[in-house]
């Protein structure tokens, strides 16, 4: 049973269509946009999706507006008082604080379809990498991590899930801006992981760099449609070969999340 059949009888029936259909759940915290036409009823909203989800504790609203540059979201309480929970994802535990990080439950099956190819002993280096959702799978796989993350408190909670995990021994962690740090490291990874952040798509010529010729390059990028084909185009100037292209799913109206996985040719 969906939101909009628990809500009848209780939001009207012409504000029905415009409650949300889907909504974020992180461990036992579940996050939801509201539409302004629906703020008098986000409480019942709230109660809709603990009668939903028996699991959840916490219902948090994000607000509008861009995420800061930690990334981490604008929330503010429904039912519930704690934004620290423990996440769970094909095997793997990740504990966090929603309200001071970045964390897409959407992308399981993408960061699945990733990890899946990670091989052991590869060098793989990856920057923006949050609470280590793609560091700690790939890392797992036998594989050699450079994790690079800007966010003091997405370290913490990193460090604290390499432990979780016992695989902090696979991980060098490096706190500090990709773009100051990835310069300075030995062009040698076979591999980079790259959840690039809303705007920063300039730090493509940069991971490029540190990969060996024949290395793979899984880059993630805001887009609508035409930019991406734009972008695909372009990626040989860059010495890429396009391998793999495909969406991620919808982040605002006309833009998706979209992944192209690279190889490097020169």
């Amino acid at each position: 049973m969906n939101l909009k059949r628990l809500l009848e009888g209780t939001v009207p029936d012409s504000l029905l269509h415009e409650i949300p259909t889907s909504y974020d759940v992180i461990g036992n915290i579940a996050i939801i946009s509201i539409p302004p036409s629906c703020d008098p009823y986000r409480q019942d909203i709230a109660l809709a999706i603990l009668a939903h989800r028996r699991n959840v504790k916490t219902v948090l609203l994000r607000l509008p507006g861009r995420e800061g540059d930690d990334r981490a979201p604008r929330l503010e309480s429904l039912i519930g008082t704690s934004t620290v929970t423990e996440h769970r994802e094909f095997g793997y535990r990740y504990r966090l604080d929603v309200s001071r990080v970045f964390f897409s439950p959407r992308l399981a099956t993408e960061r699945q379809r990733v990890f899946s190819s990670v091989r052991e002993g590869e060098l793989v280096l990856i920057p923006f990498c949050g609470v280590g959702p793609f560091v700690i799978p790939a890392a797992a796989q036998g594989s050699v991590i450079t994790a690079i993350e800007k966010n003091p408190e997405a370290i913490h909670w990193l460090q604290e899930n390499l432990e979780l995990n016992r695989v902090e021994k696979q991980v060098r962690v490096i706190e500090g801006d990709a773009l100051e740090i990835l310069p300075g490291l030995n062009p040698a990874f076979d591999r980079v992981i790259c959840p690039t952040p809303y705007g920063r798509d300039g730090v493509l010529p940069l991971v490029v760099s540190r990969l060996k010729i024949g290395g793979i390059i899984h880059f993630y990028t805001f887009k609508n449609d035409r930019q991406a084909g734009d972008m695909a185009r372009r990626f040989p100037t860059n010495g890429c070969d396009v391998l793999f292209a495909g969406s991620c799913g919808p982040v605002a109206p006309g833009v998706n999340r979209y992944v192209f996985d690279l190889c490097r040719t020169r």
